[in-house]
């Protein structure tokens, strides 16, 4: 048959005709039912092969007639009733096969010469099979160990590698996951499944900017791609886009209305924009589609208080986390169980539930380095002095539209930003990642010496730019990064006429709190109570320096404790550090309609409480790393 002999028309028949001949006609009928069809077993997948290489792969299709078949064969096998895991498994050993580079022909005879080849190839079937079978068990070791083995034998396999990088991504095996995907993408340039499983991954590794390009660039291939749209969507999530996020996760809905993820993508939407009810509905829409998923179990105590009412959560959500499901997800549950157990005052077991969640993150985290910390901040001491900083700045911009509250994570940040940004004169832009950017690009220059004149120009126009993409006309506008507070020197020699509000909070209650609190894996030290004891001292060591030679007029402390006992007199001595007049609506902040893309969404909804401040006391016989901290207060 000549290729050209194979329309579209007859493209998606054969597609139709290979899915049909895949699932027994017993299975339909179970189907058509509403029964559970039973799994493709290993000698219907032979079969399958033997078929595709039989009638479809000497017909040499371009990649649109592939796409095509490949389309066809998916959507009959989910109308038939197989389930969607197992679809796209089987789709990608049809796309494989088909591919010119894939998997040898199956020949009933041939030159004695081939033998060789052809029980390599089916060697490399087997294993592959296997890797699957072992996947969908969730047994991730044993398919690591045969897609290695597969690989082998056939380097270039992309879908081995695709799949490798899959499991050890779920094996929480972070660097490995990355090499490998980076290597099937190497072999196979424009491969959707690999660019969205490596956007996916460089998400749960922290870098949220950087997740984005593949997943695009996976959407160009394939814009029917579900996997590759929900992952942009909760990419976007986290980059603070949440209109662009929701309609990435909306159109996924229209390809996929069962897709769970995409279901709690929307509802962490609504809990940032503070609808919080909606986001309990939405969970309930995923977990009608899901009971057991482990990130919808997980989202609900972040979305609200847990009382003794919630017990069926806590027994559920215990059965699943004991479960057969990756060290990822059980983190995600320990975490909630965690936060659960401290809304009911179940001391000793939150902490239990804590504990094991950090041993969980930590596994797949680079260990921390204090050494890399102590040598950063001794040499932003070294450079930035009182002296250095109170020389003339050319290249710099007087704008006071620059508002910095910063401070540790977890110290209260979220809560000045609210207040400021219910000024009507003011605009709170959630955490910037602008001079984090900066110091990361300019590393070894910002550790060296003063920014130069262009810098400072270059750096000026940039942000002035970022605010005005967040406000055109607000007097001022707020960037509450934490991670500003080591760059405070830079930003003044920027904007010396910008102020910097650093909140104080008790350091045992502020360490204890990031303990508590699931950050991506690029903050290893939030994983040991040893590790943030050591951050704490070192941050507030560079603090201490920024308080030292920075212009009294342009540093204000804001003591937590004392904040939540008098709101107002704060309030007012904030507004007047800003040189904003007085606004009672910054009094009502928990009034005030914006998103709040922290850890503390939920938080800052609520009117002020008192109930953070010693904390800590709960856990004392616990924390007794976090203990030295005692009394380190700042001046």
């Amino acid at each position: 048959m000549l290729l050209n002999w194979l329309n579209v028309r007859e493209a998606t028949e054969l597609g139709h005709s290979l899915a049909d001949h895949l699932v027994p006609q017993a299975a339909l009928a179970a189907a058509a039912h509403g029964k559970k069809v039973k799994p493709v077993d290993q000698k219907a997948i032979e079969a399958f092969l033997r078929r595709v290489d039989r009638e479809a792969r000497p017909l040499q299709l371009n990649l649109f007639k592939r796409a095509k078949l490949a389309n066809s064969f998916k959507w009959r096998l989910l109308e038939n009733g197989i389930e969607q895991g197992r679809v796209d498994e089987l789709t990608q050993m049809l796309l494989l096969r088909l591919s010119v580079n894939g998997a040898s022909m199956v020949q009933a005879d041939g030159p004695a010469a081939a033998a060789p080849k052809r029980s390599r190839a089916g060697r490399v079937d087997t294993l592959l099979f296997e890797a699957i079978e072992y996947a969908k068990k969730g047994s991730r070791t044993e398919a690591i160990r045969c897609y290695e083995e597969l690989l082998e034998l056939d380097p270039r396999h992309f879908l081995a590698r695709n799949n490798l990088g899959v499991a050890l991504l779920k094996a929480g095996r972070y660097e490995e996951a990355e090499r490998e995907l980076r290597r099937a993408i190497e072999v196979k340039r424009n491969y959707p499944d690999a660019l969205c499983n490596l956007g996916t991954l460089l998400r749960s590794k922290g870098f949220i900017f950087e997740s984005e390009t593949p997943l695009r660039r996976a959407l160009r291939l394939s814009p029917q791609h579900v996997e590759a749209r929900v992952s942009l969507g909760l990419t976007l999530i986290l980059a603070g886009r949440l209109g662009d996020a929701k309609d990435s996760l909306e159109k996924a809905l229209k390809m996929a209305p069962r897709h769970v993820d995409a279901w709690i993508g929307l509802a962490e939407i609504a809990h940032l924009e503070g609808r919080f009810q909606d986001a309990e509905a939405l969970l309930d829409r995923a977990l009608e589609i899901d009971s057991k998923a482990p990130n919808a179990w997980g989202a609900r105590p972040r979305f609200r208080k847990m009382t003794r009412s919630d017990a069926g959560w806590l027994e559920e959500a215990e059965k699943i986390a004991a479960g057969d499901i990756p060290p990822m997800e059980e983190a995600v549950l320990r975490y909630a169980i965690g936060k659960y157990c401290d809304d009911v005052k179940d001391f000793p077991r939150a902490f239990r539930s804590y504990q094991r969640a950090n041993e969980l993150q930590k596994e797949a985290a680079k260990p921390y380095d204090r050494r890399i910390r102590t040598n950063f901040v001794d040499d932003l001491i070294r450079v930035y002095t009182r002296e250095a900083l109170s020389r003339p700045a050319p290249g710099s911009s007087n704008s006071e539209r620059p508002v910095f509250v910063v401070g540790m994570i977890r110290s209260g940040t979220s809560l000045v930003e609210q207040i400021v940004s219910s000024h009507p004169d003011a605009k709170g832009a959630g955490e910037l990642e602008f001079w984090v950017g900066v110091g990361r690009k300019q590393e070894t220059t910002v550790r060296r010496e003063l920014p130069s004149e262009p810098l400072r120009e270059k750096w000026a126009e940039a942000y002035l730019r970022t605010l005005r993409n967040h406000s055109p006309d607000a007097l001022r506008v707020v960037d509450k990064s934490n991670f500003n507070s080591d760059y405070m020197g830079i930003i003044h020699s920027t904007f010396p006429a910008a102020r910097f509000i650093y909140v104080q909070r008790d350091p045992i209650d502020v360490c204890l709190s990031c303990y508590f609190q699931q950050f991506n894996t690029t903050l290893a030290f939030t994983m040991d109570l040893s590790d943030l004891a050591y951050y704490y001292r070192e941050h507030r060591r560079l603090v201490n320096h920024w308080r030292a030679v920075l212009p009294p007029s342009r540093f204000l402390d804001v003591p937590y404790a004392e904040l939540v006992v008098d709101q107002e007199k704060w309030t007012r001595k904030i507004l007047d550090f800003i040189d904003l007049p007085w606004d009672a609506r910054c009094l009502d902040f928990q009034e005030t309609q914006r998103p709040v893309l922290t850890a503390s969404s939920w938080q800052v909804r609520q009117k002020m409480y008192k109930s953070s401040v010693g904390r800590w006391r709960n856990y004392e016989k616990f924390i007794g790393p976090l203990l030295e901290l005692a009394g380190l207060e700042d001046p």
